[in-house]
């Protein structure tokens, strides 16, 4: 805990997916984790904003703003913020060779990190090791449209829940774990990042892209996915002594949140 701020405090967070500019997003959610942490590096590891929904229908509201507002404030109060754009921001791929950094948040293709017990953790969104995204972008788009549809399902289904005093629960992703062929492309998807961390010497890999927080060995290499603020609303923390662990902000605040979005937004930060 930083006694200065009352907020836990982490050498590192890691987080994913969040996909603003979309209706899925749990900004909510995750602008409550953001203002209740402090770290001394925040990776946000792709898909930050969803540059595919926005070409089709822009839709932006407060708490998207609000989130941006707080990763800056972060930024510019001493947090390492680096910035690893996925497939769905990869619009800001194009400024990747000119090193940009944008009001102290840092522009980078991958990253690394070293823990407190010096593991060595290749950082990177994953969408490379996607053989969906990587050679069939026209799959992965029709993809993205059901998923969608999903997440509308999930939305009214989590209304309900809220109005019976139940805590959230994403539809969402049960329905993609029900899939067998989902869980193999799952099972894949690790494997391949974790033979890339052992060509490249690492001793992990971090990574988001898959929706699917995970935290787990993979033939010998730790794989790390982050999940993301969509579905399962999760972050990766390292604690000051090296441990690594994944939080679910929604299940560890279930109670918290049967109050609306716009109270929450509202509070002070």
């Amino acid at each position: 805990m930083n006694a200065m701020s009352g907020r836990n405090h982490y050498r590192a967070v890691f987080i994913s997916d969040i996909h603003l500019g979309t209706r899925g997003c749990r900004g909510d959610f995750l602008l409550d984790f953001l203002r209740s942490v402090s770290c001394d590096r925040l990776f946000l590891v792709g898909d930050i904003v969803d540059g595919w929904r926005l070409r089709k229908s822009w839709y932006w509201d407060e708490t998207h703003d609000l989130i941006i507002r707080q990763i800056v404030r972060m930024a510019r109060s001493g947090c390492e913020v680096i910035y690893i754009p996925g497939n769905h921001d990869e619009m800001f791929r194009a400024w990747l060779p000119l090193g940009l950094e944008i009001a102290g948040i840092k522009l980078r293709a991958e990253g690394e990190h070293i823990t407190a017990d010096g593991r060595r953790l290749l950082v990177t969104h994953g969408d490379a090791f996607d053989s969906v995204v990587r050679y069939a972008k026209f799959l992965a788009l029709l993809g993205d449209w059901a998923y969608m549809v999903a997440l509308g399902l999930n939305r009214w289904f989590n209304a309900i829940r809220c109005r019976l005093g139940q805590p959230y629960w994403s539809l969402s992703a049960w329905l993609k774990r029900q899939v067998k062929e989902a869980v193999k492309a799952i099972d894949r998807f690790e494997h391949a990042l974790a033979g890339e961390a052992r060509r490249r010497g690492f001793d992990g890999v971090v990574c988001g892209h898959i929706h699917h927080a995970e935290m787990r060995m993979v033939d010998g290499i730790l794989y790390i996915n982050d999940g993301d603020w969509v579905e399962s609303c999760t972050a990766l923390v390292e604690h000051a002594d090296g441990k690594l662990e994944l939080i679910d902000w929604a299940e560890v605040n279930r109670l918290s949140f049967h109050s609306t979005r716009d109270a929450r937004i509202t509070a002070p930060a």
